[in-house]
């Protein structure tokens, strides 16, 4: 990514963020296989959509980026038949953008997986700016839930 600059999510954490986001981490145990201590999720808004890649924080760390890979298959094929129980048990059914992309009629949203050398990466892309409204707020929201062990990207040229 050259040129570009890290964000992470800043600011004062108050005690109901902190524990909201202990409680998304042990629920996250229970749906990714995936140790959230040994990766970060990253975040990364575009024009149509977004990037969400997981990546490990260990590059050696093959079994991480084994089970970060079989996770983000799985979630592509669901959310493409528009099942986001997974999002869902962790983050509840309130969370922002969820009920708009659980909604989105077949198509209109498409959702690409890619291996990473790190991880792995889901493209989310529509036509729609209110589906790419959601997937923003869906973002967001991951980000402010997953603490530490998620960070928003700055959008790169490359990215669009």
């Amino acid at each position: 990514m050259v040129g570009c600059i890290l964000i992470t999510a800043g600011g004062l954490t108050s005690a109901a963020d902190t524990e909201r986001q202990a409680d998304v981490a042990r629920r996250g145990a229970l749906v990714m296989p995936f140790s959230l201590e040994k990766t970060q999720h990253q975040f990364t808004k575009t024009k149509t959509g977004g990037i969400q890649r997981v990546v490990v924080r260990d590059s050696v760390d093959q079994t991480q980026i084994q089970l970060i890979r079989q996770h983000l298959q799985m979630m592509s094929e669901n959310f493409a038949q528009g099942d986001f129980s997974g999002p869902e048990a962790i983050h509840g059914a309130d969370m922002p953008g969820l009920a708009q992309l659980k909604a989105a009629k077949a198509g209109s949203i498409q959702i690409i997986y890619a291996d990473e050398v790190d991880g792995a990466s889901l493209t989310y892309s529509s036509k729609y700016k209110p589906l790419v409204k959601a997937v923003h707020r869906w973002f967001d929201a991951q980000v402010h839930d997953h603490g530490h062990d998620a960070m928003a990207m700055p959008h790169c040229q490359h990215h669009q």
